[in-house]
């Protein structure tokens, strides 16, 4: 046969792309066998992609990657979710490994661009850097993913290795970065409820079959109307059968929880002012306009009240006035308050601690942090970063992790404290609940980010964490956004930012499980283990078919 050049080559389909020698299933696409490096013929004429498909791959790529922002908060709009996976999915079906992995970083940058744009509160450079190193982890993806487009069933693998890449990301550098996961996009969607299945992994999984299945359908050049139905309707399934996902029932007991938002004065990096002690007193001032508005009938009387991570910006350990202004405010609310403090560990390091202090008592259990923020609480590679980073000294003491879950004793309760960007770790807010915390009470301090994509974005992750364990879920923030999430992912109050204010709203105390909590991490680590051995058997298929392809080649001359 000749190509459309004249020259000997390979047979070639209406829309010039060469046959794979590797269809995926009788009757589904066939992916073109084109690449960045040409595919040689028979005859050793190379055979490459025309630019005007490759144009449609890049344009697929960057469309996919701004539709899945168009997923997450603040917009929200979920149902993007799929559809940029399927254009993701698309512009990589048929291609090789190398151009695959360029094409995925593509798709990732244009993504995490803009989704992490609350990140240029520190800098644009940390927004770059941080873009940049996340994208290598679609990359590595993406090149696996061009194998497992060969196998049938690819939908399914191409699911399990955004799984698995979204765990890699979850783990390393530095104690990993799970922000812009996929489930994290589905706060409240027909996708949720598989949360209480299998966790954020397994809503990350059910996102990307269903657009898997989409792209599947507009792939199949050779089908009928009938044929690419099919996928379709499965796509459509997945997200509607999540009302047969077995939940647990309501319990009759609540607590009445009480929320302050204190308000800090500044903005960025210098959101807490130059006044001393500004935070500490903004956030005794609401407690205590809080208890005012208790006596006067307003609201019901609190079990408990929640104040925001660093609701305290002096340590109440060493400083008596920070001790005493605190203790007067929970005095004046008249129940245990859970105060959140940075408080010093020796002479150089430091604590981002959840403290429970007692109206009579004083301060008295507690929980520290163990997900730092590196570059926020502490500096990784110190000497060395020092040297290079002006601003890392911005980080002062460094703060050391705790090591124990967050059940704390509450008044009535056994709260689960999770704070902040904890909240996006899965074994950190499991191990909370396992350890019996119930509600969770998520303490954070977004002051730095104020009006950014990140508070919306954190209280999708709460609402999805209330699914996922089955438990209401309590935010307190300094500016916002505070807030109180059912135990089915619905959010029942919530603040604005940047405006002082305080709420006691009724909690449902609940102690069943979910499945998710009871598996733990064992679905993300059985889908990351299928998407490997997929990767993995589509590479040994394809060096055992070269290999018997050269040896004919060898017979034949």
């Amino acid at each position: 046969m000749r190509d459309s050049r004249g020259e000997p080559g390979v047979v070639q389909d209406k829309t010039g792309l060469p046959p794979t020698p590797d269809s995926p299933l009788p009757d589904a696409p066939v992916p073109p066998s084109a690449s960045a490096d040409a595919t040689p013929s028979a005859e050793g004429a190379p055979v490459r992609e025309s630019r005007l498909v490759l144009a449609a791959r890049v344009l697929a790529a960057a469309v996919g990657g701004v539709v899945l922002y168009l997923a997450f908060p603040p917009l929200g709009w979920w149902v993007c979710a799929p559809l940029g996976i399927a254009l993701i999915a698309g512009s990589l079906y048929g291609t090789r490994p190398r151009r695959a992995a360029w094409l995925g970083y593509l798709a990732a940058a244009v993504f995490l661009t803009p989704t992490l744009a609350w990140v240029r509160s520190i800098g644009d450079d940390v927004w770059v850097m941080l873009v940049g190193v996340e994208s290598l982890f679609y990359a590595v993806m993406a090149a696996l993913a061009a194998l497992v487009f060969r196998l049938r069933w690819w939908p399914l693998w191409f699911a399990c290795l955004w799984v698995a890449m979204e765990w890699a990301r979850s783990l390393v550098p530095i104690g990993g970065f799970p922000w812009a996961r996929l489930a994290f996009s589905q706060g409240e969607s027909l996708f949720t409820e598989y949360a209480a299945l299998g966790g954020a992994p397994l809503v990350s999984f059910a996102v990307v079959v269903s657009g898997a299945l989409l792209a599947c359908a507009v792939l199949r050049r050779e089908a009928g109307l009938g044929r690419k139905a099919v996928p379709v309707a499965v796509a459509l399934a997945v997200p509607l059968i999540t009302v047969a996902i077995p939940r647990p029932g309501g319990e009759s007991r609540t607590v009445n929880v009480g929320i302050v938002q204190g308000n800090v004065p500044g903005k960025g990096m210098y959101a807490f002012g130059d006044e001393p002690a500004v935070v500490l007193k903004n956030h005794a001032t609401e407690t205590e306009r809080l208890a005012r508005a208790v006596q006067d009938g307003k609201f019901i009387k609190p079990d408990l009240v929640v104040l925001p991570e660093n609701s305290t910006d002096i340590d109440p350990y060493r400083d008596e006035f920070a001790r005493a202004t605190i203790d007067q405010s929970v005095k004046s609310v008249g129940v245990p308050t859970l105060v959140g403090a940075v408080v010093a560990i020796g002479d150089a390091n430091r604590a981002t601690r959840s403290l429970v202090w007692d109206p009579k008592t004083g301060p008295g259990a507690y929980y520290d942090k163990q997900n730092l923020v590196p570059f926020g609480e502490y500096t990784p590679f110190k000497d060395l970063v020092l040297k290079f980073w002006e601003r890392a000294n911005l980080v002062g003491r460094q703060s050391v992790p705790g090591g124990k879950p967050g059940d704390l004793r509450l008044g009535p309760v056994t709260i689960g404290a999770v704070n902040c960007y904890e909240v996006a770790y899965d074994p950190t807010v499991r191990e909370t609940v396992k350890a019996g915390g119930t509600p969770l009470v998520v303490q954070t301090n977004n002051a730095s980010y104020a009006l950014s994509n990140l508070p919306p974005q954190q209280l999708a992750m709460s609402q999805l964490r209330a699914v996922e364990h089955n438990r209401a879920v309590v935010t307190a923030a300094t500016t916002g956004i505070s807030a109180y999430v059912t135990p089915e992912g619905k959010v029942a109050w919530q603040t604005r930012e940047r405006v002082a204010d305080m709420n006691v709203v009724k909690v449902p105390v609940r102690t069943q499980t979910t499945i998710a909590t009871r598996l733990g991490p064992w679905p993300e680590w059985a889908l990351a283990l299928l998407g490997a051995a997929a990767a993995g058997y589509a590479w040994w298929r394809g060096r055992r078919r070269a290999d018997g392809a050269g040896d004919e080649r060898m017979e034949t001359d």
